[in-house]
């Protein structure tokens, strides 16, 4: 694998972790971060060693979003053309996650916003520290609140209500809201965050890498169909993973009471 310069990356039983490593700016995003990591994204689709991603920040922030020193400032002299460049970058990251055949974990160790709220979102999981307050805060800046998928994925993840409420006001809610109304999965102490992501990377790690694929393949698959073309290709779907030797490995564990071991 290429080796990272903008963020810190390990590998360590089949989890690899993605840290954004500027903590004196809140781990903000700059042009150059923004590259690396959408690419970083496609390349960890081909490392068969890798079956659980986990991402998180240095420092007391995961993300504060775009850097204005950076990204904002440069943006303001941009033509149209050179300002879409820019939003179709930001857009690929989020792609490049969503397509990614396996779990991602975002592990938010401190405040999320804008940008590092939006690849919170297109995360698999969220597991959140208490003080990981949360805000989608593009109206802030007098942009919209469509910005890196948030209108497509927001609604789809706690609802259309609540979504306008978050993407209309830019306003930030405790990491306490955001479990409530389902945008985080967990929020434990702050010293617990580790320990909590760990064994939930582990225990996806353990599970069939063809199976939790397929999940996440149909999960994003469905958002686009009717009802019965969901269940249809549920059902070619699921025959597939039938086929597999996790299937059999989980049906011989159960007969002889023991845990199983997928591939």
């Amino acid at each position: 694998m290429k080796p990272v310069r903008t963020f810190l990356y390990q590998e360590d039983g089949g989890i690899g972790t993605i840290t954004l490593n500027r903590p004196e700016r809140l781990n903000a995003i700059t042009f150059e971060v923004y590259r690396e990591l959408t690419d970083f994204f496609a390349t960890l689709r081909d490392e068969k060693d890798v079956r659980v991603v986990v991402i998180t920040g240095a420092g007391r922030a995961f993300c504060s979003g775009g850097d204005v020193r950076d990204i904002i400032g440069e943006l303001q002299g941009r033509d149209a053309a050179g300002l879409l460049e820019f939003t179709r970058l930001t857009c690929e990251l989020i792609r490049n996650m969503r397509a990614l055949p396996k779990a991602i974990i975002a592990s938010l160790n401190g405040t999320t916003a804008g940008a590092g709220a939006c690849i919170a979102l297109a995360s698999d999981i969220r597991i959140a520290a208490e003080e990981a307050k949360i805000a989608f805060i593009f109206v802030k800046v007098g942009l919209a609140g469509t910005d890196m998928g948030a209108t497509y994925l927001l609604p789809r993840v706690i609802g259309l209500a609540k979504a306008t409420e978050l993407l209309m006001t830019g306003d930030f809610i405790s990491a306490e809201e955001a479990e409530r109304i389902g945008l985080y999965n967990r929020v434990v102490a702050r010293d617990q965050l580790e320990t909590v992501t760990r064994e939930f990377a582990e225990k996806l790690a353990r599970g069939p890498a063809l199976g939790i694929a397929k999940t996440k393949e149909m999960l994003n698959r469905e958002m686009h169909m009717g009802f019965d073309s969901g269940l249809e290709a549920e059902a070619v779907t699921q025959a597939l993973c039938m086929q597999t030797p996790d299937f059999k490995e989980a049906h011989a564990a159960f007969i002889e009471k023991r845990e199983a071991k997928f591939e």
